[in-house]
Order: C-alpha cells, then structure tokens, then sequence
C-alpha cells in the first residue's frame, strides 16, 4: 500500500515548500515571500488568477484562492478538486515534503486540500515489473498541516485517507490473487492491525447454518465461499445495540448461467467494493477509537457459471427459513446480503445497513454523482447520513420504498423471487433485502458510484471507496450526536 505520512506542525521553516488557500489578497506573512515575490503575488490575486505559483531558489510556494462563489460543503469540495487538479504541478516539482496552510478564511480548508491531494494520487502498481519513469516527477511522501493543534483532526483525516487506500488495494487486486479465502485473510490482518476482531466462518459453518442464498451463489465455483464478522466494541459505547453494516462480497461476477456479455465484465473484480468498504469503515473507527458499537458483516465468494451453478427456476431455502425463486443468477450479490441480513438479526442491531454494488438501475437512475439510498430507518438516521454525504461530498439521493414495489418480487412457487425486473430495479432489490429482516433498514447501492469508466478528480476509476467516508462520519456523528442526548 502507498504511504503517505500526515501530520501538523505549529512552525514553518524558509526553506519549506507551501501549498496556501487564501481567502483575501493578501500574502500571509509565514510565508516568508520576499518583496517582490509579494507584491507579485498579490498582484496576480487581485487579477483573480486560479493559482499562484513561485518558484524560489529553496522552495516553492502556491497560493490558491478560495472561491467567491461557492460555500460551505461546496467550496470544501471545489478546493478538494482544484488540490487534484494541481497534482501534476506539484509532482513535478519533487517535494519530498510539502506544508498546507490557510489564512483561515475558511475553516477546514487545509484538511479539504490535504485530502484532495492525498487522494487524487493513489495509484495501485503492486504487480507492475518495471520503474515507472521520474521524469515527471514525484509526489511527496509527507504532508504536514500548518497550526491545527487539535490532534483528533488530523488523526481521522490520516487514517480516513489510510483506509480509502487500503479498501482501493483490495478493489484493485486481480482475481486470480483475490478469492474469497485470501480476501478473508486481508482482513483479519486489517482488523488485527487496526484493534477490531475478526471471525471467519469457513464452508462447512455456512453450510451448517444453512445460508443457502451463499451457498447457491458459490455453487459453479471451484473456490469455497466465507463469511467475515468483524466486531469494534469499545468498553464505553455509547450504542446499547450496535449498528451492523452488510457490504457485499462477489469477488468476481460472471453473471453466473445469465453470462454477462461485452464490456459489462471487464469491472466485474470489483464486485466486492461494498464488503471491501465495510473493512475500510471498521478500520477507521477503531483506529480513531469512536465510543460507538459496530458489527461488520461480509459474505464473499465469486459467482461462476460451472458445472454445478445455480439456475433460473431453482428455488433456494435461506438462513431464515424462507424460499427464494431464482428469476435469474446475475442477481447474486442480493442473495448473499439477504443471508448476512438476517444473521444480523442475532445481535438485536439499532440500524442495518448495506452497502454494495448492487444494480444498473442505480447507476442508471444517479450516474456516478449519487449514491442510491432506500430504508425504513427513522427519518433521523437519514438526517445524519444526508449530512456526512454532503461533508464528504459522497452525495446520497433518496429513492421511494412503498409496499406496493414488493408486488414485482411475489412468486408462484416460493416466498419470494430474487428479481422483479427491469422497471424500479434498484427499488425492488432493496425491497428483497428488506424482506429479511425486522430491524431498521437503510441500503447504498454503489453500482454508480463504486466503480467509474474514467478518474473523476480525487475519485479514482476502478474501485474509488465509495460510501467509505460517507458511513464513517456518519457513525461519528451518530455517536456524538448519542453523546450529546445523555448529557
């Protein structure tokens, strides 16, 4: 995984090189810029130019000017943006180091363009053989904030931009390295890394459970399915119930016997973006100790068409007891959370939610700018998910979840069919998620926004994390806004 260190610092040198988001025209005198270089540069602020750039004999200096026009979340974002907009500037200068600082005109202005940076130039070469070329550069290895003295901060920020790496990594492996074993043991490494536990039920336990909806989708594969329970459990919670959290695990997805054709399997290794973000998310909030109680749930296998698969017209018996039609085999990912739901039913949880790359009809609905969002939760649970996808700009857009959409999923031979079709397809498959279990229900489909055809600024094509940062804040704000009702 790529390391870049972050930190604060409460001085700065003359001979460091600084990144400065000015919010007036004038040049803030830490900057140590001489006479000319400043009236240079506020010259060139009072023309409203993009960016300042001064190259000095020891150092350079940017000077990036906050936006009029924009506010709030918004103009966090636009300077998220304008970071990795720079990122080949700043490569191309070498900073081994570089320093961020404001004129704090904007508050959190320094960690929104640390973040931009530092995620806009992931990059995953783990299997590349040969030295990629330096002509063009490198990116600095260390980030050092300029006078936050709230350690906290730059805590969350370092291990939230830690764990987006790690959940791309896992993303990006190929899959003929990544199978549902190996990516059970990633896990229990991130987890004995991190603070969080880890138990991995093998075949024969799934088996003796009786999850037949995983056990269905593994049958054309060659490899065994598992499935993950991670736990944080600080000793004070502030959580009586704990939330769980359902990622999907389809560590690749033919489609199954309804082969998926042309293009539409060329992404198909990142099927599991929603359990590899469960594991991101458990990361940081044990890393970050949040006094919350979270149980994490991943189901993985891959979904083949062999010789044994599962077919249109099997009918499957759950965890819970009840019978699934199979309507078609490229609706699997929903059959292996619908067993992972009602597991989570053991734990008498506050909240489920899922999170998976779950249908085109989300990314058709949202495009890549939205993440689909449906529930029965109490509207303050949405609330606060709103709130976290705007801080983060991991956008959520609410999709109806009336009664009525059941309707497709009834079935002449079963309790349920796993598909209802083409029209509300997003929609009904949270319909058939809801459906096991009586908890409080909220489910992401990242289909749209989980995997892109080309980078997207900080958002990386093939696996950018998405919906990691969104539930992360969430569940820190869901744990302090539980700190503030006891006090």
């Amino acid at each position: 995984m790529m390391k870049i260190e972050l930190k604060s610092v409460s001085q700065i040198s003359p001979e460091q090189s600084v990144i400065c988001i000015v919010g007036k025209e004038e040049v803030p005198s830490y900057l140590m810029l001489s006479r000319s270089e400043k009236e240079y540069a506020e010259k060139r602020l009072k023309e409203k130019d993009e960016f300042v750039f001064i190259n000095s004999y020891f150092k350079c200096t940017y000077l990036i000017p906050v936006s009029t026009e924009l506010a709030g979340y918004r103009l966090l974002e636009d300077l998220r943006k304008k970071a990795s907009a720079m990122k080949k500037l700043i490569r191309s200068n070498s900073h081994s180091e570089i320093v961020i600082a404001s004129d704090k005109s904007v508050g959190g202005a320094e960690e929104a363009f640390a973040e931009g940076l530092i995620l806009s130039i992931y990059s995953f070469s783990k299997y590349k053989t040969r030295e990629e070329e330096k002509n063009g550069g490198e990116y600095p290895s260390r980030i050092l904030i300029y006078d936050i003295k709230e350690k906290q901060r730059i805590l969350w920020l370092s291990t939230l931009c830690e764990a987006v790496y790690m959940t791309r990594d896992l993303i990006n492996e190929p899959p003929n390295h990544l199978n549902a074993e190996t990516f059970a043991g990633e896990i229990k490494e991130i987890g004995s890394s991190a603070g969080f536990t880890v138990e991995v039920l093998s075949k024969e336990k799934i088996e003796a459970l009786k999850m037949g909806g995983i056990l269905a989708v593994n049958r054309g594969s060659v490899d065994p399915p598992v499935f993950c329970i991670l736990e944080w459990k600080p000793q004070k919670s502030v959580n009586s119930k704990p939330v769980a959290l359902v990622g999907k695990g389809i560590m690749y997805d033919t489609g199954g016997l309804n082969i998926k054709t042309g293009e539409y399997m060329s992404q198909m290794k990142t099927d599991m973006a929603g359990a590899a973000t469960v594991a991101g998310i458990m990361y940081v909030i044990s890393k970050c100790k949040l006094p919350v109680h979270v149980i994490g749930l991943l189901p993985a296998t891959d979904n083949r068409p062999g010789g044994n698969a599962y077919t249109q017209g099997d009918i499957i018996r759950m965890f819970d007891g009840s019978t699934v039609e199979v309507g078609n085999t490229d609706a699997e990912g929903r059959l292996l959370l619908a067993d992972a739901i009602s597991y989570a039913g053991k734990y008498a949880p506050e909240l489920i939610i899922t999170i998976a790359t779950l249908t085109g009809s989300a990314a058709m609905t949202f495009g890549n700018q939205a993440i689909a969002t449906m529930g029965n939760a109490d509207e303050k649970y949405f609330n606060i998910l709103e709130e976290a996808g705007n801080e983060v700009y991991e956008r959520i857009a609410r999709l109806p979840f009336w009664d009525e959409y059941r309707e497709s999923l009834k079935s002449d031979v079963a309790d349920i069919k796993n598909n209802g079709g083409r029209e509300a397809g997003a929609i009904t498959a949270g319909k058939f998620l809801e459906s096991f279990t009586k908890y409080p229900f909220i489910h992401l489909d990242i289909a749209g926004t989980g995997v892109l055809k080309k980078d997207d600024f900080y958002r990386i094509k093939e696996g950018p994390g998405s919906g990691l940062r969104l539930l992360a804040v969430f569940l820190k704000k869901l744990a302090y806004s539980k700190v503030n009702n006891k006090r």
